[in-house]
């Protein structure tokens, strides 16, 4: 649970603190409004965040994918009335926040991207957790990061929740097979905005091959590293990460 406070208007749940320029940021499959906590507390004093919780266990089965998905980002931008804005993502919500990108070039003015899927995931280490073994929910979870001590207990608590509901578990396992069949790589190099990708070094889910390929098919995007870091620097390292990220923002 984030320690920021969660608003609600119709169908979406979001997080929306400080003033000035707007950041969108966009979590991923197993993430939460709470991922980005670090960010906000170094940001909120100079921009305006939004963050959305994206309906992951709650959309209607048939639209759960990437397709759905951008479509519930593109109509929650549109009830927030956000133009001219930076979209961060991580993960999944890196690859939704490039298909947004792409059908409104016109709204977005930067793009920063973190362990984001769109060319390679390895979820969950390459398969889905199993049912009722919360041992195993807990490898896979500390396996995302470097320091496994950011898996924490709520944490795996959470996921494991996620693997023992039926509905929620179907939802997941729907985004999770369309992300894999969503190859963007022909798309990205139509890409036209200035974009920043922050990835791990140590990241085992989308590895750095795969920010390496996102750097050379996005024209002019700048690539960075964080050592020791896994798949969700703004978790592990929130200082580099923010330091970066404003660095782009600035330039």
């Amino acid at each position: 649970m984030s320690k920021y406070k969660i608003k609600e208007s119709g169908e979406f749940q979001y997080i929306d603190e400080g003033q000035g320029e707007t950041i969108l940021f966009l979590h991923g499959l197993f993430g939460s409004l709470s991922n980005w906590d670090g960010v906000i507390d170094g940001f909120a004093h100079k921009y305006r965040i939004v963050i959305p919780m994206l309906p992951i266990y709650t959309m209607p089965l048939k639209k759960a994918g990437i397709p759905g998905l951008n479509v519930f980002v593109a109509e929650f931008i549109l009830a927030l009335q956000l133009h001219d804005f930076n979209l961060v993502g991580n993960s999944l919500g890196g690859h939704v926040g490039l298909v947004y990108c792409l059908e409104n070039k016109n709204k977005v003015k930067r793009l920063i991207l973190t362990g984001s899927s769109g060319l390679f995931e390895d979820g969950m280490g390459g398969s889905f957790p199993r049912r009722g073994d919360y041992n195993y929910v807990k490898e896979r979870v500390a396996y995302t990061f470097f320091d496994p001590k950011i898996a924490t207990n709520d944490l795996v608590d959470t996921v494991f929740e996620v693997t023992n509901d039926n509905q929620k578990c179907l939802r997941m396992i729907s985004i999770a097979r369309s992300a894999q069949k969503h190859n963007m790589a022909d798309e990205v190099t139509k890409l036209e905005l200035p974009t920043l990708l922050v990835w791990g070094l140590n990241d085992t889910i989308t590895p750095p091959h795969v920010a390496h390929e996102f750097n050379r098919l996005i024209k002019g995007s700048k690539l960075t590293f964080i050592d020791k870091c896994g798949h969700a620097p703004m978790m592990e390292h929130p200082k580099t990460f923010n330091q970066m990220c404003e660095e782009f923002l600035n330039a």
